[in-house]
């Protein structure tokens, strides 16, 4: 029961965030950093760039993690470039939002890490 509760918690957090990131039209630098974290999380994506005021997403999509070795030189990992247009960054970045336990974890230290709170990771 407690791990249901956890998982509602951290995802109401998450779009809480998300929420106050797209509030204002000036988007800081900080908030920037939160929705490329999002979008690389959720696409698996290499690089990242958000066009804010064309409403654009541009990005490198990897497609075959097992090619990725960090003991040497990664010349060459399949990836596909995608240009991708989003009419609200809010609802956009919220259809973003995955409840797996893995991805979980990961919004669970964007919220350590954005909001200064720490959210208790006590899954049983």
């Amino acid at each position: 029961m407690e791990n249901s509760t956890l998982k509602k918690k951290i995802a109401m957090e998450i779009e809480n965030l998300i929420s106050e990131s797209c509030a204002n039209q000036q988007t800081t630098n900080k908030f920037k950093t939160l929705h490329v974290a999002l979008l690389k999380k959720y696409y698996n994506a290499a690089d990242v760039s958000i066009d804010y005021h064309r409403r654009r997403v541009e990005m490198d999509i990897v497609l075959d993690d097992d090619l990725y070795d960090p003991q040497k030189v990664n010349t060459y990992i399949p990836t596909l470039h995608a240009n991708l247009f989003f009419k609200n960054l809010k609802d956009f970045l919220k259809s973003c939002i995955e409840m797996d336990a893995k991805s979980l974890g990961f919004y669970a230290g964007l919220l350590r890490t954005f909001t200064k709170k720490d959210v208790t990771l006590t899954i049983a």
